[in-house]
């Protein structure tokens, strides 16, 4: 009689936003509802504090920043911290190199990963900072080297 709501399941389903391939934008980027990404973001890319946010990212997009979402889809690059309020799934061309903050992950083989993965039940305050410019966020600085 009643279906009983999948806790790891993306609620989000529809996009209000598109940015396409061709397209770079420098600065924050802050969104509602969903988001995909086939472009080019040079900043930090959040989306609205309360909202059950998804953010998609195609293999040819790129963000170089942080990531505050409620949900994500990585198939692309992004050169900074990820943090997920839910769920972060990293398809088989996701590069990132940052630290991850997740509650849910899933991780497709293929998918590089430079930096930490940190797992939390919830996030104690919504808050639209992500975690790499929050003051109580303790983490040692990341060191990548090329593997030349």
């Amino acid at each position: 009689m009643f279906k009983k709501f999948k806790k790891n399941e993306i609620r989000q389903k529809c996009f209000s936003t598109l940015i396409a391939h061709d397209v770079e934008i420098i600065g924050t980027l802050q969104f509602a509802d969903g988001l995909r990404l086939d472009g080019t973001v040079k900043g930090n890319v959040v989306s609205q504090a309360d909202e059950q946010s998804l953010l998609v990212m195609s293999e040819h997009a790129l963000i170089c920043g942080n990531l505050l979402v409620y949900d994500a889809v990585i198939a692309g690059t992004i050169n900074g911290d990820v943090t997920a309020k839910h769920f972060v799934e990293l398809q088989a061309t996701a590069r990132i190199t940052g630290n991850i903050y997740y509650q849910q992950l899933r991780m497709d083989c293929g998918a590089s990963v430079a930096g930490m993965l940190t797992k939390h039940e919830t996030l104690s305050a919504p808050s639209n900072e992500p975690a790499g410019n929050q003051a109580e966020t303790a983490v040692a600085p990341l060191s990548v080297t090329p593997d030349d």
